[in-house]
C-alpha cells in the first residue's frame, strides 16, 4: 500500500502534464473494469501506447480499478442485463452477435456489457475531475508543502540530493 502511494505521489509530482495523467487513469479504468481478454481492451492498450500518456499512472490505475471491479460486479451485471434484454435493442444485439468481431469481444456477457457501459459513461467525467484535481494539487497543495520548513530542510539535505541523483528525479549533480 505504501508503494502504491509513493508511486502515485511520484507521478503527481512529475513534470508530466495533468491531462496525460488523467487520460492514463481513465484508460486504466476501462482496462480494469472490463475483462482483460477482450478486443476493446486491446484497443485501449494500443491507444495508451500511441497517445502520449503516463504509463506508470496507466498501469497503477489498471491494477486499482481491477480490484474495485470485483466489488462492482453485481451493479455491472444489472446494467448489462438490462441493456442486453431490452426489447428495442434485441435486433441490434442479434446483428452484432452474428458479427465475429463483436462475438470475440464478449459483449454478450452481462458483466462485460455493464462494465463497458459504466466505464464509458464515467470516462469523460473522471477525466475532467482528475484534470481539475491534479492541477489544484500542483498549484496549491504541492506549492504549500514545498514552502514548509520541513520540506526545505529535507530538500537541502545531502541524503535527499543523493536520492535525487540515484532516482533520476534531479538529474546529475
Amino acid at each position: 500500500m505504501i508503494n502504491i502511494i509513493a508511486r502515485l505521489l511520484k507521478v503527481l509530482n512529475s513534470e508530466t502534464a495533468a491531462g496525460q495523467i488523467s487520460l492514463a487513469v481513465c484508460f486504466g479504468m476501462v482496462m480494469g473494469f472490463t475483462p482483460l481478454w477482450s478486443l476493446h481492451n486491446l484497443l485501449v492498450l494500443l491507444l495508451a501506447c500511441i497517445i502520449r500518456v503516463n504509463l506508470s499512472a496507466f498501469f497503477l490505475s489498471w491494477g486499482v480499478f481491477s480490484a474495485i471491479a470485483y466489488l462492482l460486479d453485481p451493479p455491472f451485471h444489472a446494467i448489462g442485463l438490462s441493456v442486453l434484454t431490452a426489447a428495442p435493442l434485441k435486433s441490434l444485439w442479434t446483428a452484432l452477435y452474428n458479427n465475429i468481431w463483436f462475438r470475440l469481444d464478449g459483449i454478450n456477457n452481462s458483466i462485460t456489457m455493464g462494465s463497458l457501459i459504466a466505464s464509458l459513461l464515467l470516462f469523460v467525467p473522471l477525466l475532467l475531475l482528475l484534470n481539475f484535481a491534479i492541477r489544484n494539487y500542483r498549484d496549491h497543495l504541492l506549492a504549500w508543502i514545498k514552502k514548509t520548513r520541513v520540506a526545505q530542510v529535507l530538500g537541502a539535505s545531502r541524503l535527499y540530493k543523493a536520492y535525487q541523483t540515484v532516482s533520476g528525479w534531479g538529474g546529475r549533480s
